[in-house]
């Protein structure tokens, strides 16, 4: 497999298609949609479908020799995928539990993992016509409408009380008791990956997800973050490696600016 760089023109063009998935998923939102339940339990709606087929099929034509994992055709065997050393992970519409409350906080998330991390990400917010991207060795930017790219850095300071940024569709037990042990501080729930963002752009300091999630719900982030000068770790302090078994779920995971914040922490 050939492998690709992450250079300006293939960057804009991965844009372009998020963009694209976006006006897709807006035209479905603004109809009286319905949805499905799948076998996991969530739910699958038009703009899901749209979306994702639209991703597929102009990174099959951008880079027909790199394979694709998606949330919506992910069942390739370990056995053939295992074998990949570049894919691309994408989660056509991340949030679909917001897009059905009609609040706004979901996304299209589309990362390149090379060697089992992640080289690229790119985050739109299709409501707010608002970017985010992340690439080795270029950093991290945010893009709002037509205006000029502007390169995000996490903030190198503890804030005080520590911003919490949480989910807002997935509480858990486990989350409550580590906020009470966390002892003051200020909570912003958001949906999606919209989460891993607001730290890479100083607006969030710490997310704890300590509830299931899969690979391409935190690729793109991951990337966003990480070339932003922040980190994603396991709860038990590890570097997260994708399609590295068989399941394609998560460990449980801090997403935080500063290493001083974790050690201040734990």
């Amino acid at each position: 497999m050939d492998h690709i760089q992450i250079k300006s023109d293939l960057i804009e063009q991965l844009i372009e298609i998020s963009k694209e998935a976006g006006e897709a998923i807006l035209e479905v939102y603004n109809t009286d949609f319905d949805y499905q339940i799948k076998e996991d339990s969530s739910p699958l709606t038009k703009a899901d479908t749209l979306s994702n087929h639209i991703i597929c099929e102009r990174l099959k034509i951008l880079t027909p020799d790199i394979p694709i994992i998606s949330e919506e055709n992910s069942d390739i065997p370990f056995s053939v995928r295992s074998q990949w050393s570049q894919y691309w992970l994408v989660d056509p519409l991340d949030g679909t539990k917001e897009f059905l409350k009609r609040n706004g906080e979901f996304t299209v998330n589309i990362a390149l993992i090379n060697n089992k991390r992640p080289i690229f990400g790119v985050i739109y917010i299709p409501i707010s016509d608002h970017l985010f991207w992340g690439a080795k060795d270029l950093g991290s930017f945010e893009v709002q409408g037509d205006m000029e790219p502007k390169k995000i850095n996490i903030s190198e300071e503890i804030k005080r009380p520590i911003r919490i940024i949480t989910s807002r569709s997935h509480p858990s037990k486990k989350l409550n008791l580590f906020l009470k042990r966390i002892g003051e501080h200020r909570l912003i729930q958001k949906g999606s990956s919209l989460k891993f963002c607001l730290i890479a752009n100083r607006e969030a300091d710490l997310y704890p997800r300590l509830g299931p999630t899969s690979e391409w719900d935190i690729a793109a982030g991951d990337a966003i973050l990480t070339f932003a000068g922040g980190k994603l770790i396991t709860t038990d302090k590890k570097k997260i490696f994708y399609n590295s078994k068989e399941s394609l779920l998560n460990p449980n995971f801090y997403a935080f600016s500063d290493q001083k914040l974790i050690e201040e922490i734990f």
